[in-house]
């Protein structure tokens, strides 16, 4: 049984979360906040979220736990057989994530949290979401999944990830620089969202937003 430890707020959480739920492993959940407790760091290196405990041991980063649990639980695979196409679909994770996620995270404390974020860092922001989802553009396909015609890993990282950089640009800039640049999102977003385990986990994400806001 893996246990996933984190809470709902997070994206990587809720990547985690979808691909367990996704490929019918069966898990407990335990929730569990970021820091530098000393009992927190001898289950997760860095005192960061999500990680997971297997019966071999915990498991940090969440790209590692999923090519974990796709390596050992290959039943409703998430990633394509074919050895480029299985490639192809871990460039469209590395893009969303280090290109585009990344710098929208700079800006999540005064979109979401009540901070206050400078002009300098939004300005910065924005020109390399503009590069990122300019890149992003030339790999998604959107037909009618980011990697091709089938569902996989690409698109619980994509749905969880665009979601929050349109909220967070919405926000802070006044336009969805996810759809300005990748006009076909709006229609993968509803398509995606259709799914019964991507209704679970957008539910159980805003339960967990309303009750960390009112902390």
């Amino acid at each position: 049984m893996i246990n996933l430890c984190g809470f709902a707020v997070s994206n990587y959480y809720n990547k985690t979360k979808l691909v367990l739920l996704e490929k019918g492993i069966a898990f407990t959940e335990e929730q569990v906040f970021p820091s530098q407790e000393e009992k927190l760091l001898e289950r997760s290196p860095l005192g960061k979220i999500p990680f997971i405990e297997t019966e071999h041991g915990g498991l940090s980063e969440s790209q590692v736990i999923l090519e974990y649990l796709e390596d050992v639980y290959p039943e409703n695979s998430l990633y394509p057989a074919d050895n480029f196409e299985r490639a192809k679909c871990r460039e469209l994770i590395q893009h969303l994530e280090l290109n585009v996620e990344l710098h929208a995270r700079r800006l999540y404390k005064e979109a979401f949290f009540g901070g206050v974020v400078s002009e300098e860092i939004k300005i910065e922001v924005k020109e390399r979401l503009d590069i990122g989802l300019k890149g992003l553009a030339r790999l998604a396909k959107f037909k009618p999944y980011i990697a091709g015609d089938t569902y996989t890993a690409a698109d619980c990282v994509a749905w969880l990830h665009f979601f929050m950089v349109s909220m967070t640009s919405q926000k802070i800039y006044g336009t969805d620089i996810v759809v300005a640049h990748l006009p076909a999102v709006t229609t993968y977003m509803q398509l995606i969202e259709t799914r019964p385990h991507v209704q679970k986990v957008a539910a159980d994400r805003a339960v967990a937003m309303a009750s960390f806001l009112k902390i």
